[in-house]
């Protein structure tokens, strides 16, 4: 699926999004043929079945006029979930303080699979508190990042 059109799904959603007060935190798009179109949306506090259940329907009538996915497909609105993943310096910010698992694609010290809290974003490196011990994680070295539930 070209990323010319994602773009277009995710400025239309966006668009929808910002009417019903929540924020698109993820769109996947799967499949051939028939395809998947998985938007994924957020609001503070969290959201409910009843924000997906708007937001699905008033996002479908603007799809089926705008029309960017050739061909049919599928749509599905879900929150992003509680080890929600993390793609984004906003998203890193929005949640600081919480844990997060980072799969990183070269070594940060002697691992590159880290636990730890979100401490802060700088000049566009994450820092997670493991132990209480700060580690820098330059964000273009993630090739994985999701929140770990807490109980």
């Amino acid at each position: 699926m070209s990323g010319n059109i994602k773009e277009k799904i995710f400025s239309i959603a966006d668009r929808v999004a910002e009417e019903h007060g929540v924020d698109v935190a993820d769109i996947e798009i799967l499949g051939q043929g028939k395809l998947l179109l998985r938007v994924f949306i957020d609001k503070e506090g969290g959201v409910t079945l009843g924000d997906c259940e708007l937001f699905s329907k008033s996002l479908s009538s603007v799809l089926d006029m705008e029309d960017p996915v050739p061909g049919p497909f599928t749509l599905e609105v879900s929150s992003p979930g509680l080890d929600r993943p993390l793609k984004s310096l906003k998203d890193f910010e929005k949640n600081k303080g919480k844990l997060a698992r980072i799969v990183t694609m070269e070594k940060i010290g002697s691992q590159n699979f880290i636990v730890g809290r979100i401490g802060g974003i700088t000049n566009g490196s994450i820092t997670l508190l493991v132990n209480d011990h700060p580690i820098e994680i330059p964000f273009e070295k993630i090739t994985k990042a999701r929140l770990e539930i807490e109980l």
